[in-house]
């Protein structure tokens, strides 16, 4: 008499099945880590074929009636991590993130093997300094930028700024303050030339307000010891990730300020981001 097959093996040979179907990776979650009831961070592991620049978006998922269900989720991880993690805001009536929330360890994710994206260093010009202004979980592809060794041999400075709502959602701030300068590989390197700069809309903080207000009103300069309230499009690089209306105020700044936005065919002064989860 035969054995019944367990409901987990049966359930993961149909996962195989769908990803094999739509040429997908099926990858294992290995870590969660729930920032706030809105915000959380996980990693899966990484096809020893899967490659990346750092800054590019991927998109992963989920299966739905026999379906990937797929978004378009930026990486943390640098190019040379073992492991891919993605940083995610919980939507109540988002059709992933609804449900991507509940992940646990041990779960398995659908991972599209073409990774692809603007915010890389490629499609910028060298520069003196390099300015990486996020919201909320645009936060996302910096960690992976600033953690990689050719963005410190193409800028001197970096300076990345992270605004959100209020102070418990400065995801990663631990990392940014401290750890990241306790890395035998980067504290070194990022000594006097790395600059976090956290601000909140709302509630009591040291920086308050909107990076673009801060940035207009010369508040941004001030705080950081630059001269005026303008990028200079000579020796300042930017790249932007955030909401959809954010992406395009900041464009519009920068353009007003002299910059060109760049590509990866045609390098220029900033990039944004025009990739979103839901």
């Amino acid at each position: 008499m035969s054995q019944e097959k367990p409901k987990e093996s049966s359930t993961l040979i149909d996962l195989q099945a769908i990803a094999e179907a739509k040429k997908l990776f099926l990858q294992r979650v290995t870590w969660v880590h729930h920032w706030t009831d809105s915000l959380f961070s996980f990693r899966i592991e990484r096809p020893d074929s899967f490659r990346f620049r750092s800054g590019e978006f991927v998109m992963i998922g989920l299966e739905d009636g026999n379906r990937p269900l797929l978004r378009a989720y930026s990486i943390v991880s640098p190019n040379w991590e073992e492991h891919l993690e993605f940083f995610s805001i919980k939507v109540p009536e988002g059709p992933l993130t609804s449900r991507l929330q509940h992940l646990k360890v041990g779960d398995y994710l659908f991972l599209n093997k073409k990774p692809t994206g603007t915010l890389v260093t490629d499609a910028l010009k060298s520069g003196q300094r390099l300015f990486m202004i996020g919201t909320g979980t645009g936060l996302a592809p910096f960690l992976s930028v600033l953690r990689d060794p050719e963005t410190h041999e193409k800028f001197d400075e970096i300076i990345l700024t992270h605004t959100v709502r209020e102070e418990q959602e400065l995801a990663y701030r631990e990392f940014l303050e401290e750890q990241i300068h306790a890395d035998e590989i980067f504290g070194e390197l990022l000594r006097d030339r790395f600059t976090y700069y956290p601000t909140v809309t709302r509630g009591e903080f040291r920086t308050q307000g909107r990076i673009t207000d801060r940035i207009q009103l010369g508040d941004f300069a001030k705080d950081l010891g630059l001269i005026g309230n303008r990028f200079n499009p000579l020796t300042a690089r930017v790249m932007v990730c955030g909401s959809m209306a954010f992406n395009k105020d900041m464009a519009s700044m920068l353009k007003e300020h002299g910059l060109q936005e760049g590509s990866n065919s045609a390098p220029g002064s900033f990039v944004v981001e025009r990739a979103f989860v839901g």
